[in-house]
Order: C-alpha cells, then sequence, then structure tokens
C-alpha cells in the first residue's frame, strides 16, 4: 500500500510538473513578430505526455494487482523517454543558449524526466522482486 501510493503520487506530481511546468513555472519563450518559436511547441508536446504520465500516476493509485501495476510503471518510464526527447531530439528549441527555453525550461524538464525515469525503474524493480 505503501509503495502504491508513494509511485502514484510521485507520477501524478512528475507529470503534472511536465505538462504545466513550461505554461507556468519556467516559461518558454514568448511568440516572435513571425510566430512560434520551436520551444512553444516542444512546451506543447510536454503538455500531452504530461497528462499522459500523470493519468498513468492515478492507475498506479487506483490498481493493486502487481502485474497491472508493473505495466503502469513501464508505461509511464516510457513516457519519462519521450518527455526527455521532445526537447533534446524530437523538437528542440531555440538557437541561441541565452533564450529562456534554453536556460530554465529544458534544463528543469530534464531534471524531471530524470528524477521519473529513476523513480519509476525503481518502482518497477520492487514490483519484479515482489511478483
Amino acid at each position: 500500500m505503501k509503495n502504491r501510493i508513494i509511485s502514484g503520487v510521485g507520477a501524478v506530481a512528475l507529470g503534472a510538473l511536465i505538462a504545466l511546468g513550461p505554461r507556468f513555472l519556467f516559461k518558454v519563450c514568448s511568440p516572435t513578430a513571425h510566430g512560434f518559436l520551436r520551444c512553444h511547441w516542444s512546451a506543447q508536446g510536454e503538455v500531452g505526455v504530461g497528462a499522459l504520465i500523470a493519468v498513468l500516476g492515478v492507475g498506479l493509485l487506483l490498481f493493486a494487482e502487481t502485474k497491472v501495476r508493473l505495466g503502469l510503471t513501464i508505461g509511464a518510464f516510457f513516457s519519462g523517454v519521450i518527455a526527455l526527447c521532445i526537447p533534446h531530439a524530437l523538437i528542440g528549441g531555440c538557437g541561441m543558449a541565452s533564450m529562456a527555453c534554453r536556460r530554465v525550461a529544458f534544463p528543469a524538464l530534464t531534471v524531471i524526466g530524470f528524477v521519473l525515469l529513476a523513480g519509476m525503474a525503481a518502482n518497477a524493480v520492487y514490483l519484479i522482486r515482489k511478483e
């Protein structure tokens, strides 16, 4: 029960940070006269992936069966991989290192993503040993 609460609440919190962070906490660059920059679209992608991680975290809270929780954990792990890939490999951000997305938002998303990966990997190991 304790593991279920810790892993579920952790996944929901980290998913919410991934989804809402680039919009409210560590904002990406503002639109220019030419339209939105690449970092805006990275933030849009993170909203979807973060929401998915949060929903998987709710599943970790609701389901008690070990195999179901292991599947949700694996899904959250790979969603975290996608959350890391969006700003660094898939979409990217602004070209200048002095821009807000490169100074604040992407490093914060990277730290949150690695914390999520470590937590889900530890939860998977725990669930496999429990089974």
